[in-house]
């Protein structure tokens, strides 16, 4: 089997949907989070109510995501790697509900940097340079 870090993103956002698929059959609305560290996922899963209340009264659920839906649902996660840019820490977030059997989805991205980590390369850069060439 191939080690994750070897695995392209879009495989890994694949495996993904693979074990999150029997959690996900069912769902009426979530919020599935991705959790990226040097464009590897690690942790992962989805927040979602098991109950819907009226007037404090437990109701009946309504008809919920089945395996189109979640395929569907993979498939768009897959297509939104494409908007992702340059940045390797973060997370993404898809929000999605289901409306008159029809899946709607909403994406957004969050980007992490450490400033830490990026000072210390900019002085290792500095101390490589020739100290004639230090400004």
């Amino acid at each position: 089997m191939a080690k994750v870090y070897e695995m392209s993103l879009t495989r890994q956002l694949s495996l993904v949907f693979e074990q999150l698929e029997p959690e996900l059959l069912g769902l009426t609305g979530g919020t599935l989070v991705v959790c990226l560290r040097n464009d590897v996922i690690g942790k992962f899963g989805v927040k979602h109510d098991p109950l819907e209340c009226r007037d404090g009264v437990v109701v009946q659920l309504r008809k919920g995501m089945q395996k189109r839906h979640v395929a569907s649902f993979r498939m768009m996660a897959i297509e939104a790697l494409k908007h992702k840019k340059n940045w390797t820490h973060g997370e993404m977030i898809f929000d999605f509900a289901m409306k008159q059997d029809s899946l709607v989805i909403s994406t957004w991205f969050e980007s992490n940097y450490n400033l830490t980590a990026l000072l210390e390369k900019e002085n290792d850069s500095y101390a490589r340079q020739p100290r004639a060439s230090r400004q």
